[in-house]
């Protein structure tokens, strides 16, 4: 019933959406989907009358791909939205909180930054080495958005500088993002396993003082490729 808040996912066909239960529905014709991406209209179109919340699950997490409302609803909060972001007051709101959010990112990356040559604990005579792979992963994990295990509060932090780093070099220092990988159940996640444990490895060998012929370790070469080039 449209009076009701529903959880839905998206139906077969368009303009249908599907049930918990697997029913399908058709949304009222004067009603229209709101994409998200706007946080504050979407809440004030929750706050005007019932809504149905489009969501998909990806892997664990759930994604929102909108909300069905009242076209009415939508372009009466639009409008309300519309004008108070107009107002100096917002201007000078917004203003200071994305300065305040630069600032937290900005020690975030100096933070994981420390985090990540913490992790890699080189021997002094590798410390030039470990300086640019952290730099390098740090600037690939931490920007906004980038959806990396860096981004995520859910882990604790050494635990999101070691999922960087490896999937840094399993993405780098492998041939992994050009392998077949049989489609069987665990065998991505076998084939993962085992290229961790490998990249876990040429780490280890930074850890002490031995020379490493730079032509023979996959880090290496990729670090001097890229200065290179």
């Amino acid at each position: 019933m449209p009076e009701l808040n529903r959880l839905v996912r998206p139906g077969r066909a368009a303009r249908t959406v599907l049930t918990e239960s697997g029913e399908t529905l058709v949304p009222p014709e004067h009603w229209e989907l709101l994409p998200p991406g706007d946080a504050a209209l979407t809440r004030r179109v929750k706050e005007m009358g019932p809504v149905w919340l489009v969501q998909v699950k990806k892997g664990r997490r759930l994604m929102s791909r909108g909300i069905w409302a009242d076209a009415g609803h939508i372009a009466k909060a639009r409008l309300e939205v519309e004008g108070k972001r107009a107002t100096p007051e917002y201007a000078r709101k917004r203003e200071t909180d994305l300065a305040r959010r630069q600032r937290q990112h900005e020690a975030y990356v100096e933070e994981f930054y420390l985090a990540t040559l913490h992790f890699l604990d080189f021997h002094p005579c590798h410390r030039p080495l470990a300086e640019d792979l952290a730099r390098r992963v740090t600037e690939h994990a931490t920007p906004v958005g980038s959806g990396t295990v860096a981004r995520t509060e859910r882990i604790p932090l050494a635990e999101r500088v070691r999922a960087a780093v490896i999937a840094w070099m399993r993405h780098q220092t492998t041939a992994y993002d050009s392998m077949k990988i049989a489609r069987i159940r665990g065998r991505r996640r076998e084939v993962r396993r085992h290229l961790a444990e490998r990249s876990s490895e040429i780490l280890a060998a930074y850890r002490s003082d031995r020379l490493i012929d730079a032509e023979s370790c996959p880090l290496q070469a990729v670090l001097i490729d890229d200065e290179v080039n």
